[in-house]
């Protein structure tokens, strides 16, 4: 059995939320990048920036060009939509936690 490929459909929905609940404060790809490292989450930069590019596509996040020690950077951050996307799926988080748990004897 191939756990990889089932780890990577369950990362990517995992992703997209983590992204929706870290950007309330804008940051840039390569902060992204290092701020999860410090919490020891590893995520590719070739699967960082599309995820983020769809995401603002989607009106989920929102993104501004700032220009810092000369260098331009794009900083993303959560929009008004994608605040309620995240409630919601937050919702649906607790609620699949909380089944699981059921089953694993944890509540």
């Amino acid at each position: 059995m191939d756990i990889g490929k089932l780890a990577t459909e369950m990362n990517r929905g995992f992703i997209q939320l983590l992204m929706m609940v870290m950007l309330d404060e804008p940051m840039y790809g390569y902060e992204i990048v290092r701020t999860l490292q410090e919490r020891n989450f590893l995520i590719d930069e070739n699967t960082l920036y599309p995820l983020l590019r769809r995401l603002e596509e989607k009106d989920i996040l929102a993104s501004e060009w700032r220009v810092e020690e000369n260098k331009p950077r794009k900083y993303y951050s959560i929009s008004s939509e994608g605040r309620k996307v995240r409630e919601e799926l937050l919702k649906i988080w607790q609620e699949q936690d909380k089944l699981i748990k059921s089953f694993v004897g944890e509540e």
